[in-house]
């Protein structure tokens, strides 16, 4: 029996099939090879010599699994020799440290911590502690047929050793071989409208691993997609030999089926070209979706966003500890930056404005007057200078600012009494940008949504580019906030402020 394409339908990925054996299933083979010319290869970014090593393999085929990069294998070696030292207070026995490196290693590979699709670092680090814990039940086990004084605290150093050196040596080498990032080549399949949107994102998007070296279309009607094009699913696996790819990622369409898609699976194995399906998700961080399964059906489950419970209640306690104690500890500062504004320009040196908080409710926000006086009354002699895309109204060079308030705003000053809000819990220290009441007027059901935790004094928006960005770019940023929040997302947008602080990059 062979598969055939439907009636009507020929650019469906239709399979080449051998006779399958007796009570088997049919092996597809390799489709006949385009007559047209390979393009050339993508010229990449010129490698250091650590990315070159990081993209050398221990062998030179099969599966991608079983292929570490040589850096990190090494690394791993070395992190289960210090472990096994550190916990044996000296040289451990040969035996027994080979068996502990090759346990070490084995986990690690079992788990896919050598696989290069594995695009996000927290997921990276995620799988090598999830090693370390296994590799405290299995020395626990050899212990006790090989090592039966070993102590149990001393277990403990060595999973904590070999878990903290493998996981600080991949954030290293990601950081180090960012280079090597780009030279992955992939191929994107699916509809045209999708196919861009999936290039866009990978275009926006940081700290993954693929290069778009072509795409795989229906039909050739369509704006120009920027990258090598081919029509027709059938020519997909060829395609993706043709253009070096080491995977192809696929956006389902009604063209690409189930099992369509097992199909393709199965032509792409004999070249060792990995498959990566797009669910159709943005903005969705690795944390909140995991794969469960009903029966033999993958289902991809989303974890709801997180805006009540425990942790919740810890960071709104904790935020209100840290704001009033930096307002103690700010207090001689803030008083000198007061008296600066009063002298500066006459008037006082805060201002309250009416912005929305959580849920829609009004509250007055404490500023340093950055502005003169009746900087309000003489908006509508800026309005023509308005830069913004969106609903917010943002002038570079505005001439309402003072000159202390141009310093103020230039290194986000002007901000800090904010803390007086975060510390009565009508703002966070992180979280979206509070709006006036008639932004939240011209929002769309979408955009409330940032309405749904309290605003910040700083958030994604802040460390992302401020006033430089669209107003899509703010409430996508915003929106990816409200949906991914966690206690380590608010530290690490937190450590990022101190820079985009210094860098003043769009204060104005």
């Amino acid at each position: 029996m062979t598969a055939t394409a439907p009636a009507g339908l020929p650019d469906r990925l239709t399979p080449v099939t051998q006779p399958a054996p007796a009570g088997g299933v049919p092996e597809p083979s390799t489709p006949e090879p385009s007559t047209t010319a390979p393009p050339a290869p993508a010229q990449g970014p010129t490698r250091s010599p650590i990315s070159a090593l990081l993209a050398r393999d221990v062998t030179g085929a099969g599966d991608q699994r079983w292929r570490p990069p040589l850096l990190l294998a090494a690394g791993d070696v070395l992190a289960a020799g210090a472990a096994a030292a550190a916990s044996s207070h000296g040289v451990p026995r040969l035996p027994v440290l080979l068996l502990l490196v090759a346990t070490w290693l084995l986990l690690l590979s079992a788990d896919h911590c050598y696989d290069r699709h594995v695009a996000s670092r927290l997921d990276r680090v995620r799988r090598v502690a999830r090693c370390g814990t296994v590799l405290v039940a299995a020395c626990a086990v050899g212990a006790t047929l090989l090592e039966p004084a070993i102590r149990p605290r001393q277990l403990l150093v060595l999973a904590l050793t070999a878990t903290a050196i493998s996981a600080a040596q991949r954030l290293l080498v990601d950081h180090w071989g960012r280079g090597a990032q780009e030279r992955i080549p992939v191929v994107v399949a699916g509809h045209r409208r999708e196919v861009a949107r999936v290039m866009s994102e990978l275009d926006r998007s940081r700290g993954h691993r693929y290069r778009i070296a072509g795409v795989c279309v229906p039909t050739a009607a369509g704006r120009d997609l920027g990258v090598p094009e081919t029509c027709g699913f059938d020519r997909l696996p060829t395609v993706a030999v043709q253009h070096g790819a080491r995977a192809v990622i696929v956006v389902p369409c009604r063209h690409l089926d189930p099992m369509t898609l097992r199909r393709l699976g199965w032509q792409l194995e004999g070249s060792g070209t990995s498959m990566l399906v797009a669910s159709g998700l943005f903005d969705v961080a690795a944390a909140r979706a995991r794969i469960g399964y009903a029966g033999d059906l993958p289902l991809l489950h989303v974890r709801h966003a997180e805006l009540t419970g425990a942790r919740r209640l810890l960071e709104a306690g904790a935020e209100r500890v840290v704001a009033a104690v930096a307002l103690v500890l700010l207090a001689p500062f803030l008083a000198v930056l007061a008296l600066a504004v009063r002298h500066d320009s006459p008037g006082p040196a805060f201002f309250r404005q009416t912005r929305v908080g959580r849920n829609g409710r009004a509250f007055s926000m404490l500023k340093l007057r950055s502005m003169v006086v009746d900087a309000e009354t003489r908006r509508e002699t800026v309005e023509a200078l308005n830069e913004s895309d969106g609903v917010l109204f943002k002038v570079r060079a505005d001439p309402r600012i003072t000159r202390v308030g141009a310093f103020l705003r230039r290194y986000s000053l002007d901000e800090l009494p904010q803390l007086v809000n975060v510390v009565r819990g009508q703002m966070s220290l992180v979280g979206p940008r509070p709006p006036l009441p008639e932004e939240v007027e011209r929002y769309d059901a979408d955009t409330r949504r940032r309405l749904a935790v309290r605003p910040g004094i700083t958030g994604l928006w802040q460390v992302s580019g401020r006033s430089d960005l669209s107003w899509e770019e703010t409430v996508r940023l915003d929106l990816r906030y409200v949906d991914n929040w966690s206690l380590g997302l608010d530290l690490r947008i937190l450590c990022r402020t101190v820079r985009a602080v210094l860098r003043h990059d769009g204060a104005y």
